[in-house]
């Protein structure tokens, strides 16, 4: 009776360990961290389609979406026809991996700048971009002053204008979120803002492209607000 217990166990046991070899590769890999895909600066070689957008009731247009796969937000025919021109002269260019990678960059980069990160903003962002960044940071750490604040939600991300300028693609993005902002002086005393209450915050992002390089980065390289 006892070896035969024994013989199960170790059969339960080889069978949990299959289990986990297919289940936890699978697990895996759906759970792996969002921030590494969600940079548009990476491009997507995997996916590779040409967006074509269809019209919508009021004549808009949305990017056209395969079985399952969720809708841009609603875009105007000048977007459209500017996505039209990305596309046709960069075959790796995705509207649907762009949208999400400018999500990624753009809690990333205020996270950054937030904590005065420059050689992270360094990386997410053209020269001119940077460079306002940087002297903000600075004139902070020269008051004593640091940000405590939180993303805590990203309501709405549409693209708002997207063209070619020669071999540069330009595509705007406007960012509706919620954060929780936070001044602290020298001493840690909050001097500004509360992480109970969140505002609603307006930005509108440029990202910009050579789509001649071979590079699949996309750095902002202009910002507003909305």
């Amino acid at each position: 009776m006892t070896v035969e217990i024994v013989i199960l166990a170790m059969i339960a046991a080889f069978l949990g360990l299959r289990l986990y070899s297919v289940l936890g590769r699978r697990a895996e890999h759906e759970e792996e961290p969002i921030a590494g895909r969600l940079d548009p600066r990476r491009g997507n070689p995997a996916a590779p389609r040409v967006v074509a957008p269809a019209k919508t009731e009021n004549g808009s247009a949305t990017a056209g979406t395969n079985a399952g796969q969720r809708e841009l937000p609603a875009v105007s025919p000048a977007v459209e026809r500017g996505l039209r021109e990305i596309a046709a002269a960069d075959r790796r260019f995705d509207a649907f991996a762009f949208v999400d990678g400018a999500r990624g960059a753009y809690r990333m980069i205020l996270e950054a700048y937030w904590s005065g990160d420059k050689d992270e903003l360094r990386q997410l962002c053209d020269a001119d971009v940077y460079e306002g960044f940087a002297a903000a940071i600075d004139a902070r750490v020269a008051a004593g002053e640091t940000l405590n604040n939180r993303l805590i939600r990203i309501e709405d991300t549409t693209i708002t204008a997207a063209g070619l300028d020669g071999k540069m693609a330009r595509l705007t993005v406007r960012f509706r979120s919620d954060i929780a902002a936070v001044t602290r002086d020298a001493e840690g005393n909050v001097v500004a803002g509360s992480l109970d209450d969140a505002i609603e915050s307006v930005d509108i992002w440029t990202f910009s492209r050579d789509v001649s390089s071979t590079d699949p980065d996309w750095l902002l390289d202009e910002t507003d607000e909305g």
